[in-house]
């Protein structure tokens, strides 16, 4: 039941009380009690906000002339409609009779263009309440910590799934969006003067110059009793029908479930096989192999012929039963390969600059040319473009180049480089297809390759996990030798979420001779990741030092 009084949105379901002043929740208690939101002043900001590209925002607070109005639209939903001097808009707020949630469908708009998104704010949060979210694979901590205050989280690339738990002693809150049109979202954790808030996104996709308005998403809030696993299981459950995952989660092959021990980047030493076989099981043991084109590495993309090295790697290391991912990329290619001429009205285009995405390399890490002679002189700073996995030429081309690569090689798996960068750009819809989308169907069709292999990719989040088997998971501020990282780790969200259908594996600084080397490992591992090392030769193998060796009779164990 809702009902308007006064001023006031009362709202009552089957698990919670609440109420909405100017579009504020300012309480929430579960039905048998106890408290969740902590009074603030609901004159001050505005809880329904346009984000323009430039930064600017158009809100409804006290700054400027505004009115906020109630319309009742039955006795399950009612409309709380905003008037302002740069923007109107309206909040939707309903129950669901199944769960009990709120529902909260935020929507604005003004005759001003290059509206980014639409953004609803979450005020009065306890200090003693823990976020606990799909950042990094998870991470559970206050949100005056910061490592996240006043950060801004894009869906999928940086927060994963569009889920957000406040835990606290035995109970908690959680707000989420069941999303299956891969629509664009964010999560804004706090402001540079107010820690405990939240704020919810609504992202155009893509076209942001043009944009006067946002809405579409429905955020759901409810109530829970014991730890953060009680709603996280209830969204997995969503997820998995929504998207009917468990027949992709009994195709993966018992292999990958196999697995107890990874090295990552490998190069074309035969020594490291038999290094590796002395210590663990091949047939347990995923190679994932960085260095086997006859192109450097991150040039030339999407040639794949491999060395006559790797090669003979491969067959050795599959004779012994290894399991070897060759590493290729799924959407980055070099300008200067023929290839180039099909795709490149379809690179990506940054959401509100418009500029090119991509990368180079001249002892850091460069931003791609938008000079097109530029674009086509640096192939030794290893320039690329991101294309848009939506085109289906692109997919083809990619499909074409990888199969002829590995054929014959005896493979059961293949590694695409950047999977999680799916994110919003400006040409969002191309074919009418967004980059998360698109990416999902292009890890499929590389699935089909050579008959079917599992796909490993890099970073994990709701829609890649769909496809991949195998993930190559950052961890949060990993290239940053800071103590502070560990804080942030040791919340295995993602591998509760996606427990069946894809594993982790490390991503860098792996060797275990340092201790950030040993810090990174010990976070992978809280984080549900297969004991993975890197940046070792085959001696360091042979006679591993202590860290290396934990984690080898870690693989031994059962």
């Amino acid at each position: 039941m809702l009902r308007i009084v006064g001023d006031k949105v009362a709202i009552e379901t089957k698990t919670l009380k609440a109420e909405m002043t100017r579009g504020w929740l300012t309480s929430l208690s579960a039905k048998g009690g106890g408290s969740f939101l902590e009074p603030f002043a609901v004159e001050t900001g505005s809880a329904l906000e346009l984000v323009y590209g430039d930064g600017g925002i158009a809100g409804f607070g006290s700054d400027k002339p505004a009115t906020v109005s109630h319309h009742r639209v039955s006795d399950h939903c009612v409309e709380i409609r905003f008037h302002g001097w740069d923007a109107d808009g309206v909040i939707r707020v309903s129950e669901c009779p199944e769960s009990g949630a709120l529902l909260v469908e935020p929507s604005a708009y003004s005759s001003r263009p290059g509206v980014r998104s639409c953004r609803w704010w979450l005020r009065g949060i306890p200090r003693e309440l823990e976020l606990v979210a799909p950042l990094y694979q998870g991470i559970r901590m206050p949100l005056s910590d910061s490592l996240i205050h006043n950060t801004h989280w894009p869906w999928p690339n940086h927060w994963e799934v569009g889920l957000a738990i406040l835990q606290g002693a035995g109970r908690g809150f959680w707000v989420h969006t069941q999303d299956t049109a891969y629509r664009y979202k964010g999560l804004q954790i706090g402001k540079a003067d107010e820690a405990n808030s939240l704020g919810f996104d609504t992202e155009t996709n893509g076209y942001v110059d043009t944009c006067l308005g946002m809405g579409g998403l429905t955020w759901r809030i409810n109530v829970y009793e014991g730890d953060w696993q009680a709603p996280a299981k209830i969204y997995r459950d969503w997820l998995w029908k929504a998207y009917d995952l468990a027949p992709r989660a009994a195709s993966r092959p018992q292999w990958v479930r196999d697995l107890r021990f990874t090295l990552g980047w490998g190069h074309d030493d035969p020594a490291i096989l038999d290094a590796l076989a002395s210590k663990v099981k091949p047939s347990r043991t995923l190679i994932h192999f960085s260095q086997w084109r006859t192109n450097a590495y991150d040039e030339n993309y999407p040639d794949y012929t491999p060395t006559a090295a790797a090669k003979a790697f491969f067959a050795k290391g599959r004779a012994m039963g290894f399991h070897i991912m060759p590493h290729c990329n799924a959407i980055d290619m070099d300008p200067i390969h023929p290839a180039y001429h099909w795709i490149r009205d379809f690179e990506y285009r940054d959401l509100v600059s418009q500029g090119r995405l991509g990368w180079g390399y001249d002892k850091k890490i460069l931003s791609v040319p938008n000079s097109n002679v530029s674009l086509q002189e640096n192939r030794a700073r290893k320039v690329m473009v991101k294309v848009h996995p939506g085109l289906s030429m692109w997919r083809s081309i990619l499909c074409e180049e990888m199969g002829k690569g590995i054929e014959g090689l005896n493979l059961d798996a293949v590694f695409i480089d950047v999977t999680l960068n799916c994110f919003n750009i400006h040409n969002c819809l191309v074919e009418n297809t967004t980059p998360a989308e698109g990416m999902k169907i292009l890890i499929d069709e590389v699935a089909m390759l050579g008959g079917g292999v599992a796909v490993g990719g890099e970073g994990l989040n709701e829609i890649t996990a769909q496809g991949l088997s195998l993930a190559q998971a950052h961890l949060f501020r990993h290239m940053i030798d800071n103590e502070e990282i560990e804080r942030a780790g040791g919340c295995a969200v993602n591998a509760f979420l996606f427990d069946g259908l894809c594993r982790t594996v490390g991503y860098a600084s792996l060797s275990g001779k340092t201790e950030k080397d040993r810090r990174c490992s010990r976070i992978h591992l809280s984080l549900g990741a297969i004991p993975t090392v890197n940046g070792v030769k085959a001696e360091e193998i042979r006679n591993p030092n202590p860290y290396i060796q934990q984690l080898i009779d870690m693989a031994n164990a059962d």
